[in-house]
């Protein structure tokens, strides 16, 4: 392959251990780097403008020939932290749902979740740029991400999806995996799932160089992000797509 791969992911705190690995390696001379908001990846691995993608797994069924080409991803066995539903009133008063316009996988398991798991008929709302604002009395909003880490100190309720997840259907989640719609070389996806398991050994070193002081990270990167995507995340992970396909 002549020209480089383009390779895109998502610039928030969850994917420093995999991008750590991935640019200290030699593989990064291969490819062109690219960050982007997790609800962007789909629509450019359509186009066609990247070839791989840590992609929020609700896009899978809607790209053709997209495979799962790592072991590597964004995933959980219970509390995540950063996706959750924020309100200042309990479950049970709210009334409208902003729905954070940055990843589909989060907004459809939110769906899914206040239908099913909570028994919540709400009017949802597309979250506009400064939506947080607006999040007061009976509304609330799902917020992804870093900004999800800094605002757990401003709001009297966190529904935590990935938890909610876990007591719904006893199973882990996985939000995004490394997808490709195209062939690429064996050599590199080998290089290129090695280098995502080269970063998660330098944890400590990841923490001690980012200023985060909103969270704890040795937390975040140990505790709530779960990594590698084993038997039970695949699992879980063919569970939501079967429900929200359904759904």
């Amino acid at each position: 392959m002549g020209s480089k791969i383009k390779v895109a992911a998502v610039s928030y705190l969850n994917t420093k251990p995999l991008l750590y690995g991935i640019e200290r390696s030699p593989i990064i001379n291969e490819m062109e780097l690219l960050l982007n908001y997790p609800s962007q990846l789909a629509k450019s691995l359509q186009e066609g403008s990247i070839d791989l993608a840590l992609l929020p797994v609700a896009a899978i069924p809607s790209i053709k020939n997209a495979r799962i080409v790592s072991d590597y991803g964004i995933a959980s066995d219970g509390n995540v932290a950063s996706v959750a539903l924020f309100s200042h009133v309990p479950m049970d008063e709210i009334k409208t749902v902003y729905l954070d316009y940055q990843s589909r996988t989060s907004v459809r398991l939110a769906q899914l979740l206040l239908e099913k798991y909570w028994k919540k008929n709400v009017e949802f709302k597309n979250a506009t740029e400064n939506y947080i604002e607006y999040i007061n009395g009976t509304t609330a909003g799902v917020i992804i991400g870093d900004r999800a880490l800094v605002q757990r100190t401003n709001f009297n309720y966190i529904y935590d999806l990935a938890t909610a997840w876990k007591e719904y259907t006893g199973l882990d989640f996985v939000f995004a995996a490394w997808v490709t719609n195209t062939e690429l070389p064996e050599d590199f996806l080998q290089t290129f799932n090695q280098a995502n398991a080269e970063g998660l050994k330098h944890i400590d070193k990841i923490v001690a160089e980012t200023s985060f002081p909103y969270y704890d990270l040795n937390t975040y990167f140990t505790d709530n992000i779960k990594y590698y995507i084993d038997g039970e995340k695949i699992k879980g992970m063919n569970r939501f797509l079967e429900m929200i396909n359904d759904f």
